[in-house]
């Protein structure tokens, strides 16, 4: 493998899906790259990504590309493309009604257009706040905001997956949700990354979020607090069935997952749910090693290029649950990093997915920090499949066992999904 890709060192959702990153974006998926200071992500996150050369063959959902592609092959003509971006540089500073402008901003503005202007919603700019806020998120730090993880790149603010106890989830916040207005202001026309900024605020303070759910728009106040990323939540269940939670692929997860199967192994259960609903994502890293705790060996999934060539990410040995019958729970917010590793279980026929269909991630980003400031930008720089081929963006993966969690099943206190893993391990 060359430097498209290197993973070892982590700085890195969905975390951001946009990353990507506590409801800063979404899903990230990425390994920090000692020597350049690369990040892969695979970002539902959708906080922002894009490309100087734009990939032959769109993601679904992507906007065209041109048919004519004109490059500037030497300075001069770099210069000589540039003219008019200046030309309207002078203009804007001569003409504007209210002066002084702010350089600053209108520099990252242009960052920021320029990217989105490859057509990939994957692609931005992250000034230095949010790059801080995603980079938290990876590393399981503590910030300040309602715990969810969110993608800023449509039209509007759309909440990948509320974090587990968090005031998101608490509130009722849900995946696919869209926010339309934050304290009775219309988002319309609002860039997301500005949306965000209205949504985080110091704790103890309340933000009103107008949401759009499918026909319905309702009103969801929030109260922010310090939210640690949580990472593994595990248990025994009645019947000797063991339960082990993931809500993002940080840092902290591999540790966490391997210190929770030791205990519960020990145990000897007769089964294993291992529940990734409501999983934004995260580190790729962290993927193929979570993945490999499950899978013995094989391709765990492949990155595949621009220009038609592939590298490919095997399992690691020394899994500890290679064998255990094995259910995996999803929904609608898992993403990223989670749908790496539920469509390569899904794929080797290691264990049965239940519940329903994933957010659809199917893309991998690189953050990459700025030498000139603290922010960064997120680049597309390929596409993932599963160890089948399967191409997952935009489509997600169809659980084998369709089960649907409604709102009167949450008033309610059932969980039908979970309660469908269990009966199937028991058979």
């Amino acid at each position: 493998m060359d430097n498209k890709v290197l993973r070892n060192v982590l700085l890195v959702f969905g975390i951001v899906l946009l990353l990507g990153a506590t409801f800063f974006s979404g899903f990230a998926f990425g390994a920090l790259v000692p020597d350049n200071f690369v990040r892969q992500a695979l970002n539902s996150k959708d906080t922002p990504v894009a490309q100087a050369t734009p990939l032959p063959t769109n993601l679904p959902g992507e906007t065209s590309i041109p048919t004519e592609v004109i490059q500037a092959q030497t300075p001069e003509q770099l210069d000589e493309l540039f003219k008019p971006f200046w030309e309207s540089w002078d203009l804007l500073h001569e003409n504007y009604v209210d002066q002084p402008l702010d350089d600053l901003a209108l520099m990252r503005g242009a960052i920021q257009g320029m990217l989105a202007a490859t057509g990939d919603k994957h692609t931005s700019y992250m000034d230095p706040d949010q790059f801080a806020q995603a980079n938290a998120e990876m590393g399981g730090e503590e910030y300040t905001g309602i715990g969810a993880w969110v993608n800023t790149t449509g039209d509007y603010v759309e909440v990948v997956s509320p974090m587990k106890n968090s005031p998101a989830e608490k509130a009722g916040l849900k995946a696919k949700d869209i926010v339309i207005a934050i304290n009775g202001e219309d988002m319309t026309g609002v860039p997301g990354d500005l949306a965000l900024q209205k949504i985080l605020g110091p704790a103890g303070e309340a933000v009103t979020l107008t949401i759009k759910r499918g026909e319905e728009t309702l009103d969801i106040t929030i109260v922010r607090e310090k939210i640690t990323v949580p990472a593994v939540e595990y248990r025994m269940l009645d019947g000797g069935i063991a339960y082990i939670a993931l809500y993002t692929f940080n840092e902290l997860a591999t540790q966490q997952v391997r210190e929770a199967l030791k205990e519960l192994l020990a145990q000897n259960p007769k089964g294993l749910i291992f529940d990734l609903r409501n999983n934004g994502g995260g580190l790729l890293v962290t993927a193929i090693e979570v993945s490999s705790e499950f899978i013995s060996d094989g391709v765990i999934m492949y990155e595949e290029y621009g220009d038609g060539s592939r590298d490919s990410y095997s399992a690691q040995p020394g899994g500890l649950a290679t064998e255990i019958p094995l259910v995996v729970l999803i929904n609608e917010g898992t993403a990223s990093a989670s749908e790496i590793t539920a469509g390569a279980i899904q794929d080797y026929g290691r264990g049965t997915l239940i519940g329903v269909t994933s957010y659809g991630k199917g893309s991998v980003q690189n953050w990459i920090p700025l030498k000139t400031e603290k922010g960064g930008v997120r680049i597309t720089i390929a596409r993932w499949l599963t160890p089948n081929g399967n191409q997952i963006n935009d489509v997600g993966l169809t659980p084998d066992i369709e089960v649907p969690y409604t709102q009167e099943d949450v008033d309610a206190g059932r969980d039908p999904q979970l309660d469908a893993a269990i009966e199937f391990l028991n058979k």
